[in-house]
């Protein structure tokens, strides 16, 4: 006879919720929030005595907000589908197939994704100027493929290698070929796993920060994180406008980037070694 569950669990349920909704409702109740209850003694108050929509009208009327969310659709939207594709099948190959070198094969791939960032970033950035790729869709579906690629044929693999053999097996004894039984059977069986590898890659793409502000510079490319990162003031912080772009922003729990001067000035040392390099690139 299954035991019932007590009374305890379901405490430690709703406390272990609270605790991990409290950011985002907070999130959502300052960015209701008037500039006079965001600090002082109406600051902690959880209920916004005055609610107005004023700081998500300053989101979408002073800076290009919907242009953000736009250009972070395609990208994410577009790596998203091209990394599922070609990781869908790679797995396969790895999973199902029988061939030499395939623990290797997959070791490498992993390896290319252990890089961090700021080592690649250098290069990666020389390679989309030279290709005029700056300033793209394009120039940052390529660089989000180094890390989304690697994981998105991990996850598909691991889910692959769970679907029995023998499916393939009959499949094959039907006069079926490899291209037919990846397809018509073991793909519509890994949709589970599919769709779980599609969020991860699109959450991964979405929450991207560092390529996003250094390869694309001009305001009407800048996906959401930079563009949420860059409504900080000289003096200033609009603490209601950025909770507001944040509540349009965030699909998972993920954090909101490096600080952004610390990204300029790497995109200024890399200027400076590019006229190092090649003084003919960019003026003096």
């Amino acid at each position: 006879m299954p035991k019932k569950t007590g009374p305890l669990f379901y405490l430690f349920l709703a406390g272990f919720l609270i605790v991990i909704l409290f950011p985002f409702l907070w999130e959502a109740s300052t960015a209701f929030k008037p500039p006079g209850e965001l600090f002082g003694e109406k600051a902690f108050t959880p209920i916004p005595e005055e609610p107005t929509l004023e700081n998500f009208k300053r989101v979408f009327t002073q800076r290009p907000f919907a242009s953000y969310l736009w250009n972070s659709t395609v990208v994410a939207v577009a790596t998203t589908l091209y990394c599922v594709f070609i990781a869908a099948i790679a797995a396969y190959a790895i999973a199902r197939l029988r061939f030499r070198g395939k623990s290797i094969v997959l070791g490498v791939v992993l390896a290319a994704s252990m890089f961090p960032q700021i080592a690649t970033i250098s290069p990666i950035f020389l390679f989309m100027q030279n290709a005029g790729l700056t300033n793209s869709y394009l120039g940052l579906i390529i660089p989000y493929t180094t890390f989304a690629l690697p994981l998105a044929m991990w996850n598909l693999t691991a889910f692959f290698r769970k679907i029995p053999f023998e499916l393939e097996e009959a499949a094959k004894i039907d006069g079926a070929t490899t291209m037919q039984t990846f397809w018509k059977v073991i793909f519509p069986l890994a949709v589970p796993g599919t769709f779980t590898t599609a969020i991860l890659v699109f959450i991964a793409a979405w929450n991207e920060f560092f390529f996003a502000l250094t390869i694309n510079t001009d305001e009407g490319m800048k996906t959401v994180p930079v563009g949420i990162a860059l409504f900080q003031g000289r003096y200033s912080i609009p603490w209601g406008g950025n909770l507001s772009g944040i509540s349009h922003r965030n699909p998972s729990i993920g954090d909101h980037g490096p600080p952004v001067p610390a990204a300029d000035c790497l995109r200024a040392d890399l200027r400076r070694c590019q006229g190092i390099i090649r003084p003919s690139i960019l003026p003096p």
